[in-house]
């Protein structure tokens, strides 16, 4: 699929699929995803929580890389972040109200800090492994990276 900044369209196999609607159906699928994770993760100690959610992410941003590359672009050429933004609310959201119900378990953190740098954190890497491969990435990777972005952001609540 090829981007065209004239048409707003991509272009694959004499088609044309709309990047937007797409993004749309991608972003809706995801968040869905997200979802359901911090549904089964609202019990767990913070380190089996930031695992499970970490691999969620790692997992939704593998739905489709070639249209998240598209996405991505899109988003850089045009500046559209009215989506984006607005899936970001709600996964900060989600993040900020499990840190809150987990604050025994963390050192004394402004929760709101706390939560953009998870999630910046964790989206940064899923984002990036997405970019950068993720045809080619192996399930031992995924723990790999799971295992390691766990470690970094636990590091970081404790």
């Amino acid at each position: 699929m090829r981007w065209s900044p004239r048409t707003g369209f991509g272009v694959r196999g004499g088609g044309f699929v709309q990047p937007q609607s797409s993004g749309f159906v991608a972003r809706s699928e995801i968040i869905g995803i997200v979802r359901s994770a911090h549904a089964e993760v609202a019990d767990l100690p913070i380190e089996k929580a930031l695992r499970r959610l970490v691999t969620v992410a790692i997992e939704a941003h593998r739905i489709n890389p070639k249209l998240h590359r598209v996405l991505a672009e899109q988003i850089r050429r045009t500046g559209q972040l009215k989506d984006v933004e607005a899936y970001n609310r709600e996964i900060q959201t989600l993040v900020r109200t499990y840190l809150e119900s987990r604050r025994k378990e963390m050192r004394k953190v402004d929760l709101d800090a706390a939560t953009f740098i998870c999630v910046s954190a964790i989206e940064a890497i899923a984002y990036n492994t997405v970019l950068h491969g993720a045809e080619m990435l192996s399930e031992k990777m995924v723990r790999t990276l799971a295992d390691e972005t766990t470690r970094m952001v636990a590091g970081y609540l404790r």
